[in-house]
């Protein structure tokens, strides 16, 4: 596999930091790298664009930046989160012979973290680590509907509502109706909107701070399961997703 050299020099100049090197002048960076100044000032330039580096006013030296933080914390959650589900996502699999998913928002999109699949409807197109759009998914819609009206706008200002089949939700307003419908009911419902021949209900998932940090879905195919057997999946599901926000401390 061909390594991308400024990609491999970007990460070697992250892992310079350290308990005892917390901030380095660029001459520090150029002698332990080996590498010019001039070839340094781009790298450190696009690392501080994004977020990666930061530079003290006070005496110009290179630091980490906060964006490591965040991704840390991420990370870190989203080990904690899976552990915690997957006993309640492979019980609901069992049960039901349908596959289920855990999902966080990252950006503006949905991610699945976690997936067991269902004896009695293997879903190809969904694995671990697949992003998800937020506007076509029942995960991706449980996601975003809690969110602060200032996030939320942030998150749809020139979201592209891209149409996977004739059940998309093609525009904002569609989109919002549906987020409202969601919070109402406490369930979102994905009915063939981003995959044909297949339905998905999905849960929030609540944290001690009484925010949805991610959400429980089932899948199904829809030609095997009907209105009222779905319903009844999704009280199963509902009952999960109680249970594992308590585990986190929900206090409901």
């Amino acid at each position: 596999m061909p390594i991308i050299q400024s990609v491999e020099r970007a990460l070697q100049i992250l892992d310079l930091f350290n308990e005892q090197a917390t901030e380095l002048k660029i001459t520090d960076i150029s002698k332990l790298m080996g590498l010019s100044k001039s070839t340094l000032h781009s790298l450190l330039k696009t690392l501080q664009l994004h977020g990666y580096i930061d530079q003290n006013p006070e005496n110009g030296k290179y630091r980490l930046g906060m964006k490591l933080v965040e991704r840390g914390h991420f990370v870190v959650g989203s080990i904690d989160i899976r552990q915690k589900a997957k006993g309640w996502l492979t019980e609901l699999s069992r049960r039901t012979g349908q596959t289920t998913h855990l999902g966080i928002l990252d950006g503006r999109e949905g991610v699945y973290i976690e997936k067991i699949e269902g004896k009695l409807a293997a879903i190809a197109y969904s694995r671990i680590g697949r992003r998800l759009p937020v506007h076509a998914t029942a995960i991706g819609k449980v996601l975003i509907a809690w969110l602060g009206e200032t996030e939320l706008n942030a998150l749809l200002e020139g979201y592209q509502y891209t149409t996977f089949t004739p059940s998309t939700l093609a525009s904002r307003e569609a989109l919002m109706t549906a987020l409202t419908q969601t919070r109402d009911q406490g369930f979102a419902l994905d009915r063939e909107e981003n995959e044909q021949g297949v339905r998905c209900v999905a849960v929030p998932v609540w944290n001690h701070e009484s925010r949805v940090i991610a959400a429980l879905s089932l899948s199904t195919l829809t030609s095997r399961v009907d209105d009222a057997e779905l319903a009844n999946f999704r009280e199963q599901l509902q009952q999960a997703g109680l249970e594992l926000s308590r585990a986190l401390g929900y206090p409901a």
